[in-house]
This record gives C-alpha cells, structure tokens and sequence, in this order.
C-alpha cells in the first residue's frame, strides 16, 4: 500500500512537470506563423512536425499513463473511509485518463492527415485542420470538465475524511471548480485550470511522498 502511495506520489510530481513542460514549450519555443498564408503555415507544420507529436504524445498519453496511476493510488487511499465518494471520482478519474490519451492519439493521426493532405489541397486541409483541433479541444485540450469534477470530488471526500492536507483540499475545491467551469469555452478558465493543477499536482506529490496513508 505505501509502494502504492510512493508510486502515486512521484507521477503526480510528472504530471506537474508536464504541465509545466507544455506552457514553456508553447510560451517560449512554439513560433506558431499565425498571421502567415495557410501554404506557410502547412510548411511549418511540415517543418515542425516532429516536435509536435513528441509534445502532443507527452501532454496527452504520457499524462494520461501517469493519472491512471494516480487515479489508483488515491482510490486505495481514500476508499476505505470515503468509499462512494472515492468510487465516484475514481470512475471520472478513469474516463479523463481515456479522454487525455485519446486526444493525444487523434492530436498526432490528425496531424499526420493534415500535413499529408496539404501537398495536395491546401484548402482541404486547412478544413480537416479545423476538425482535428475542434475534436482534441473537446475531448480533453480546452475541456476540463471531467478533470475538474474528479479533483472535486477527491477534495470533498479529504476534506470529510481528514486526509491530504486542509489547504491542500481546499485548493483542489477552487481548481475542480474552475475545471467545471471550463464547460465555457473561454481561455482565461482554461489557463487558471492549468496553472492550478501545476499547484495542485506538486502539493499532492509532496504531501503523497511525506504522508503515510491515515
């Protein structure tokens, strides 16, 4: 059961590092020619492809790896004293963890159709484009609805059972909230969501790692 916690512990630390991973990559590296002619922005996607399915396939699959052992790991420790509230959020647990590893698949196939189709219609492409991002933001890029009722909820259960730290629940209370929200599509939402679970993720390693299960 502690290897379990442990395990637990350090893939929430990955999680945060991903996250974090993915707004530096895209905040400072990701030269994206927006205002471009669209034969521009297919050859930088060319160009640029490689980059962009290993990130695709870090922000999404291997996330979603790391929250399937977390999702366990948190069902074990609160399943006891909190057993219909763990279930609960262990069955949104799962379902985002198959929504973020679907959207990271789809991300790169989508990709992949896009750059091929480009060399012949450009116009095509640019709709199948539209397609494919639309799809991935949906399932789990700028939709966090799933996410956010699975931390939620695990803070409601801490909170009521007295496990994980206070403040700790607390936070997840605010972020699951916001993640919710989401269900909006405005960016602002998105963006706390994301920086919140960088929060959330490195406070819950830590207290994993330190706290042996009460």
């Amino acid at each position: 059961m502690n290897n379990l916690q442990k395990t637990g512990g350090i893939a929430a630390l990955f999680e945060a590092a991903i996250y974090i991973s993915a707004f530096v990559f895209f905040g400072a590296f990701w030269d994206y020619p927006s205002s471009a002619d669209d034969a521009q922005k297919f050859i930088f996607l060319t160009n640029n492809q490689l980059i962009l399915s290993i990130v695709n396939l870090t922000m999404y699959v291997v996330f979603g790896l790391f929250l399937a052992i977390l999702v366990l790991a948190l069902h074990q420790r609160m399943k006891i004293k909190a057993p219909a509230l763990s279930q609960l959020a262990s069955v949104f647990g799962i379902i985002w963890v198959g929504l973020v590893i679907a959207s990271g698949m789809i991300a790169n196939i989508g990709l992949a159709a896009v750059i091929d189709l480009s060399t012949s219609n450009v116009e095509q492409a640019k709709t199948l484009l539209v397609v494919v991002n639309t799809i991935v933001e949906g399932l789990g890029g700028g939709n966090e609805v799933v996410g956010g009722l699975w931390v939620l909820l695990l803070s409601i259960a801490g909170l009521k059972i007295i496990e994980l730290p206070k403040l700790l629940n607390y936070l997840g209370l605010f972020i699951g909230s916001v993640g919710i929200l989401t269900i909006y599509p405005a960016e602002i939402l998105t963006e706390i969501f994301g920086l919140g679970q960088i929060i959330w993720f490195s406070w819950l390693g830590v207290a994993m790692l330190k706290t042996p299960q009460s």
